[in-house]
């Protein structure tokens, strides 16, 4: 069970990295203003999420040490941070291209 978790989540923090990396690069080649901002959004996205499951990965993978649950809770924070930032433009850059 423990085993399966992991590489679920591994799997998961890939794709989302992947993600990431993509619109990354695909924001900085366009040219356009409400693209690059769209797809800027969707990175930060894909990176809340990858370091939500992270921080997950973080504390219920390993043992309960002060450092790694201090570190996990950072990266959740973080991670929630830019999920919300994300969603938050996500929307407005939207309305824009309509």
């Amino acid at each position: 069970m423990l085993n399966t978790l992991q590489w679920v989540f591994g799997a998961i923090i890939l794709v989302t990295c992947c993600l990431s990396a993509f619109n990354s690069f695909r924001a900085r080649r366009s040219t356009e203003v409400r693209l690059r901002g769209l797809y800027t959004s969707r990175m930060n996205i894909s990176m809340g999420l990858m370091l939500i499951f992270i921080a997950f990965f973080q504390m219920f993978m390993f043992s309960g040490s002060s450092v790694r649950v201090v570190i996990g809770s950072l990266f959740l924070l973080l991670g929630l941070f830019n999920l919300f930032a994300g969603i938050r433009n996500h929307s407005h850059f939207t309305r824009l291209l309509r």
